[in-house]
């Protein structure tokens, strides 16, 4: 369903068509900007409360910028979509984060306007810095480039490594922090009460607000003016609040803070700014979920609420008429809890996701012993490697494609020294709407080459309970346990505990016909293929391998004893994964057995459903189905050129 633009968006087709109209009219453009948004997410989706939060931020910068020529990335890009609107997407929004539309980040092969392919924080920096340091080589000396940042992504290393390079270059680059005290939860850390000490220092804003006038009165005083405004700023932000020097102190001018919602003023500073060389930071005070009441209030619900009702704000549910499984990650909240109460060296470690992840459950429950520590994987990991030396136990759960920053930390900091660090890799395999930058394909493959790591995957609740039970016995070492986005399938999830033994498999059913192997939720979909080969009298034999490191080597010799045919399916990338593992075992045992690996292709999967994907990479129910009716009709094949 297309939603109609309001009078004025609706002659803008791109950033050309915004710079046609005059200051007067940037409110209203803004307005009707924020309202297709609130229509538009209300009934398809799709984050929120980050794009109303910048909507007059985006307008000024494509009024002031020549972009695309000048260029402006955005970090993480849930705040892009009044950018993607503005910039000739507005006719198909629609389509945004569903199978085969429009990305829900920016995407250089989306869109021209797209400087850089952002989804995960902390990159903007950086990548706009490049593209700086190369215009200026080209001799591009009037070509802009800007990197919008939130404060939340600001935690990261990367952030700072960044700000550390572009100090002593001088090129044109534009930081713009947002400040909203918000990633997808509040925000925490030193940081970010630094920059709370900027916004609401009195003196600093009372002085900046008066110094404004003695600044225009100095600009007719010729050739020195620039010099003398220099002194002037330096001096203000030197007395009156010396923690600003922060920035300055890496060779960034700052500016501000600056309230992020007047589009005007906006227009004003950042058309000034184009004309000042070198790096530059300015400071915006945003709300996020700006001009929506219900997200300004909870701004971490309304991140992405789902769709909803614009009038009431009542979130749509949908409606069943008998009890759901779980969330993995609300089986693992709960279950953290349950096993935190019985063992007091557990603790547990989020870079920046307790709500994604329900690590929330147990910092509610038992908030000295839960960490949330920022945008910072890196640091989530040696922290825990940290507490692990001391006898804890750190359960550090991290989305499996954010793990993929930290992985330098997995090998030196964990593994090499044999620490009991339980990995809970949230979102594994095809991530649904989000996209490829938030697949979690890699890390079967990533983890299983690591010496001393324990790999496991659950098909059900129950049995991501057993792992993580089974993960903070003694002498476990380095363990990680994957699991997906979404639903489980059990009602009864909550069962008593029990200690698996590593590296055993569980027989789902015994077959004839072939032998499927399967690792982690996939398998689900595996037991609804047999079931329906059964009806063609077609026998496969179902195996849930639990563990890809070690394997179940007693259970595989049976297998390549037996079967002609073995089929592996996986939810993650076929270089490397399971089905590596398993012909990797049967080549070095000298079995000649026919397998075939169904998982993620090499090639990069789009956004769309979990079970759209699952059909597209071929290896949801249907896809295993046909792969065993095409074995069958191969091994038949063989034995009638052996007969004739």
């Amino acid at each position: 369903m297309e939603i109609k633009a309001g009078d004025l968006l609706a002659q803008i087709n791109n950033p050309a068509d915004l710079r046609k109209f005059g200051d007067e009219d940037l409110e209203q453009i803004c307005a009707e900007l924020r309202q297709f948004i609130v229509d538009t997410v209300s009934v398809n989706g799709g984050h929120f409360a980050s794009s109303l939060g910048v909507v007059e931020l985006t307008v000024a910068l494509h009024y002031v910028l020549n972009t695309p020529y000048d260029q402006l990335v955005w970090d993480v890009g849930h705040q892009a979509y009044g950018h993607k609107i503005l910039t000739g997407r507005r006719g198909n929004f629609h389509t945004n984060r569903v199978y085969k539309g429009l990305s829900g980040f920016p995407k250089r092969s989306e869109s021209e306007y797209d400087a850089f392919g952002v989804g995960h924080s902390s990159t903007s920096i950086s990548a706009a810095l490049g593209m700086a340091v190369a215009s200026h080589y080209k001799g591009e000396t009037d070509r802009q480039h800007v990197a919008v940042i939130g404060d939340g992504a600001m935690t990261a290393g990367l952030a700072f490594e960044a700000l550390n390079h572009a100090g002593i270059e001088n090129s044109n680059l534009l930081v713009i922090l947002n400040d909203n005290c918000m990633s997808i939860d509040p925000n925490v850390g030193a940081l970010k009460e630094y920059l709370t000490d900027i916004t609401t220092s009195k003196p600093y804003n009372r002085f900046r607000d008066d110094i404004s006038y003695v600044l225009e009165q100095i600009s007719k005083l010729g050739p020195n003016t620039h010099e003398i405004v220099k002194k002037i700023e330096k001096s203000i932000k030197g007395s009156l609040l010396q923690r600003s020097n922060f920035f300055e102190a890496l060779k960034f001018r700052y500016f501000g803070p600056i309230a992020g919602h007047d589009v005007k003023h906006l227009a004003k500073v950042i058309r000034d700014l184009r004309d000042i060389p070198g790096p530059k930071l300015l400071h915006c005070v945003t709300v996020k979920g700006k001009g929506y009441n219900l997200a300004e209030q909870d701004q971490t619900k309304w991140h992405s609420p789902g769709l909803f009702d614009k009038i009431t704000g009542e979130i749509k549910k949908v409606i069943f008429d008998k009890p759901q499984p779980p969330k993995y990650q609300d089986v693992f909240g709960h279950t953290l809890v349950e096993l935190a109460e019985k063992n007091s060296k557990i603790m547990g470690i989020t870079p920046a996701m307790p709500s994604g992840c329900s690590l929330n459950i147990m910092m509610k429950a038992m908030p000295n012993r839960a960490f949330d520590v920022g945008i910072a994987e890196q640091h989530a990991v040696t922290f825990s490697a940290g507490l692990a030396t001391q006898g804890m136990i750190p359960f550090c759960n991290i989305y499996s494609s954010f793990m993929q920053r930290a992985y330098d930390q997995v090998i030196h900091d964990v593994a090499l020294q044999k620490l009991n660090v339980v990995f809970c890799l949230d979102r594994a395999g095809v991530a649904g709407a989000d996209g490829a930058t938030h697949h979690g394909a890699y890390d079967l493959a990533y983890m299983r080459c690591i010496p001393n790591m324990i790999v496991s995957a659950p098909m059900n609740e129950e049995e991501l309970r057993n792992l993580m039970y089974t993960a903070q016995q003694d002498d476990m070492g380095p363990f990680s346990i994957r699991y997906p986005r979404g639903t489980g399938v059990m009602i009864d999830w909550k069962r008593p505990l029990k200690v698996l033994k590593i590296g055993e498999a569980q027989t789902i059913c015994e077959g004839e016909d072939l032998a499927i192997l399967t690792i982690g939720h996939i398998g689900n979909e595996a037991i609804k293929a047999c079931s329906e080969l059964k009806k063609e009298d077609i026998f496969p034999a179902h195996y849930n391998m639990r563990f890809v490191k070690p394997l179940d080597e007693t259970l595989l010799h049976s297998i390549f004893r037996k079967f002609e045919h073995v089929i592996t399916v996986e939810d993650g990338c076929l270089q490397g994964g399971m089905g590596s593992a398993i012909v990797e075992f049967m080549i070095d045992h000298g079995y000649s057995s026919k397998v075939t690996r169904l998982g993620i292709p090499d090639r990069i999967v789009n956004h769309g459903e979990q079970p759209e994907l699952w059909a597209e990479c071929g290896y949801d129910a249907a896809a295993i189905a046909k792969t065993v009716k095409k074995r069958m009709l191969d091994k038949i094949s063989a034995v009638r050129k052996v007969e004739l």
